[in-house]
């Protein structure tokens, strides 16, 4: 009988150890865990969801157009659009900004994403504020706060700004495409 019970203990345990092993990780805000889903309008009312980007490398950027800080980092985040748009990902197929914005209305947001140049289109809002549902989903207590999320939808990376954006994403990257030269570009 003894016998039986430390063999159905060993399966249990294993089964256990099975379970937790290939479950995958928790949705949660921790690196490691699974970005939880955002769904919010762009500033033309169609709802864009965070797992629409799966499969690319994706930063998640919380910030607002009242948002000094923000604003300050925001040509870093473009820098690192630019950059990293044509580069050839180790595990990814692109790279993606999804913009959430903090704003209470959207005539500063939009003139806020034409000023800074924010040349992608993922850019949401519930026009909530700070009781923004989305930022209450991610634990967001200040801005800039941002996630790097991979091409599986797992947090890799928390706020990153400056140079240790362009550093986090240099780990994923496989190379960089060489920019196509025109015919300007051989005469000159």
């Amino acid at each position: 009988m003894k016998k039986w019970m430390v063999i159905a203990g060993i399966l249990a345990i294993a089964g256990f150890s099975y379970q937790f092993t290939f479950s995958g990780p928790s949705v949660g805000t921790n690196i490691g865990d699974m970005a939880p889903e955002i769904a919010l309008e762009n500033p033309d009312g169609k709802v864009i969801t965070l797992s629409s980007l799966r499969g690319k490398m994706v930063l998640i950027d919380f910030w607002a157009s009242w948002c000094g800080p923000c604003r300050r980092e925001n040509p870093n985040v473009v820098n690192a659009y630019h950059k990293y748009s044509n580069a050839k990902w180790k595990e990814a197929k692109g790279f993606e900004i999804y913009s959430v914005s903090l704003d209470r209305s959207k005539g500063p947001w939009e003139k806020a994403i034409e000023k800074d140049g924010l040349a992608w289109e993922a850019h949401v809002s519930d026009l909530k504020f700070w009781s923004s549902e989305a930022a209450a989903s991610y634990n967001v207590r200040s801005i800039p706060s941002s996630f790097l999320v991979d091409a599986n939808g797992v947090i890799v990376a928390k706020n990153l700004r400056g140079m240790a954006l362009h550093q986090e994403l240099d780990k994923y990257v496989k190379a960089f495409k060489k920019a196509k030269k025109t015919k300007k570009d051989t005469q000159g």
